[in-house]
């Protein structure tokens, strides 16, 4: 299993943190990665690249503006994410952490670099969202 983990604190108020990385409903709206999110219910989503390419989440846990978890699932990897949020004076921690596991063991190499790529994306479009 491969890990990758991002920390950052955001000028930002918790709640406002929360709501944005929560409604997933929005995601076309600001993440620059994606091209839409189909929600599939209540606790299952799916996220769409703008190549098209489909990932699969299923929220596991979500204990309101502390923690939110799912587990993820596409062609190459299946994986676990935790997002953990405190306030931290009149901004935001953040602690975004990926467990996956690669079902081509060609992209193993790569893996964590695209984690890291991800992740740091994740968070400029984040940042810019709450920005704005």
């Amino acid at each position: 299993m491969i890990s990758s983990q991002i920390r950052a604190i955001l000028p930002y108020d918790l709640s406002a943190v929360w709501r944005a990385v929560t409604d997933i409903k929005n995601y076309g709206a600001w993440r620059s990665d994606l091209s839409h999110v189909e929600v599939k219910g209540k606790q299952q989503f799916i996220e769409y690249t703008k190549s098209g390419y489909a990932t699969n989440f299923v929220t596991t846990q979500i204990d309101s503006l502390k923690q939110w978890e799912f587990d993820l699932e596409n062609g190459n990897m299946r994986g676990h994410w935790i997002g953990i949020f405190q306030q931290k004076g009149s901004g935001t921690e953040v602690i975004f952490t990926e467990y996956v596991t690669i079902k081509k063991f060609f992209l193993k190499p790569f893996v964590k670099l695209y984690l890291k790529r991800q992740q740091k994306q994740f968070l400029l479009d984040l940042k810019n969202y709450l920005h704005s």
